[in-house]
C-alpha cells in the first residue's frame, strides 16, 4: 500500500490557524505511524507547498517547516518520511494529457503531474483536501 501526499496537507499541518491543521496533523501522522507504508511527494509539491505556506500565513518559518516536514533536517531531528519523486519529461507529458482530458475538473498543472505520478507507479491513494481528485484518483481525507 502506498500514499501521495498533496500540497494542502503539508501546508494544512504547519499552518495552526488553518481550517485543516487538525485533519492535516491525524492525516500525517497516520502517515508517519506507516499506516499507509510508503509515502511520496513530487518536486513539484515540494515547490508548491514551500510556497503556499509563505503566502497563506506570510511567515517565512512556516514555508521553512513545510520544506523540512516534507525533505527532514538532521538539526531539527526531523526524519523523512516522504520520498521525492521528480516530474521527468515523460511525467510531464501524461499531466498534460491529464490537463487536457479533465477541464470540467480545472485541476493545476501540479494536480495534473501528481495524477500522472499516482498512475505511472501504481499509488494506492492520494491525501488530499481536494475533491477534484475525485473520480480520478483514490482520495484520503479524513
Amino acid at each position: 500500500m502506498s500514499i501521495f501526499i498533496d500540497t494542502g496537507v503539508f501546508v494544512g499541518y504547519v499552518n495552526k490557524k488553518g481550517k485543516n491543521h487538525d485533519i492535516a496533523v491525524n492525516l500525517l501522522e497516520d502517515i508517519m505511524r506507516n499506516r499507509y507504508r510508503a509515502a511520496f511527494a513530487s518536486d513539484y509539491i515540494f515547490d508548491e507547498a514551500v510556497t503556499v505556506a509563505l503566502y497563506r500565513t506570510k511567515d517565512i518559518r512556516k514555508a521553512i517547516d513545510a520544506g523540512e516536514l516534507i525533505i527532514g533536517s538532521r538539526e531539527k531531528g526531523i526524519a523523512q518520511f516522504v520520498n521525492i519523486l521528480p516530474v521527468s519529461k515523460v511525467i510531464f507529458n501524461e499531466a498534460w494529457k491529464s490537463f487536457l482530458k479533465y477541464p470540467e475538473k480545472m485541476l493545476s498543472f501540479t494536480d495534473c503531474t501528481s495524477i500522472a505520478l499516482i498512475k505511472g507507479r501504481e499509488i494506492d491513494y492520494i491525501a488530499s483536501f481536494d475533491k477534484d481528485f475525485d473520480g480520478i484518483v483514490n482520495r484520503v481525507a479524513e
